[in-house]
């Protein structure tokens, strides 16, 4: 196997994939799309083997097949590509370029520019998100706005709170590394949820002071001494 194929293969995030598949993946994102002949040399394994494993990582999500060619006389060969899926396996730096920008422009004096960035952002999704909830309440609406809140990668749940009611859990932080520069991501997306629901909400639990998620009641029962209630301008989820 070649070792450019090794070396590299440190830089997928799948270490509990078997090396034949990561090395199927590693080829496949240098070279393109690519056909089982052109993904086989190197390989001490019979084609059919090599097959079986493009098939397990199809049915994974990680390869598609993205068409046919012909490399000579008789049936044509199958193409396969990565997905989208796959793609994230490989390191990405979003995050941290976008915490970057983020600090330049609270530096810099611009903070109004971040700030019209996620008014303008949470109008977009204000608009879908409110027809997902039109016509819930109590905890059903609860229960629709955690599924919209999980969707963009916060983990959400709904469980029983310390006084009996329904309290929204995020379990996850996905805009961590933005709300470390700026609350304003956070307030966006509490003044949001607040919007949804209807209703005012009490924190009682925030990952940034080291709880393992961030927890909201209606109302202001059982409040954290620590935590205080959100309000427009404040708060996070």
């Amino acid at each position: 196997m070649d070792t450019t194929d090794r070396t590299e293969g440190e830089a997928l995030l799948a270490p509990d994939m078997n090396e034949t598949r990561r090395t199927l993946l590693l080829r496949l994102k240098r070279g393109g799309d690519m056909t089982l002949a052109d993904l086989s040399p190197g390989f001490d394994l019979s084609v059919e083997t090599l097959r079986s494993h493009l098939r397990a990582l199809e049915a994974q999500g990680l390869v598609e097949r993205s068409g046919l060619r012909r490399h000579g006389p008789g049936r044509p060969e199958v193409v396969y590509a990565l997905s989208e899926e796959a793609d994230r396996l490989f390191p990405q730096r979003d995050a941290e370029i976008l915490r970057e920008l983020a600090s330049f422009l609270v530096r810099s004096g611009r903070r109004e520019a971040l700030e019209s960035f996620f008014e303008e952002r949470m109008a977009r999704r204000r608009r879908a998100a409110v027809e997902r909830v039109a016509g819930l309440d109590g905890r059903a609406r609860m229960e629709a706005v955690a599924d919209l809140l999980s969707e963009e990668g916060f983990m959400a749940e709904v469980v029983e709170g310390s006084d009996g009611g329904p309290e929204l859990r995020l379990c996850h932080c996905p805009i961590r590394d933005l709300v470390a520069v700026s609350p304003l991501p956070c307030r966006a997306e509490i003044g949001l949820v607040r919007e949804l629901l209807g209703e005012p909400l009490a924190r009682r639990s925030y990952i940034p002071d080291g709880q393992p998620a961030c927890s909201y009641g209606t109302g202001t029962a059982n409040r954290s001494p620590a935590s205080g209630a959100s309000r427009p301008g404040g708060g996070a989820p």
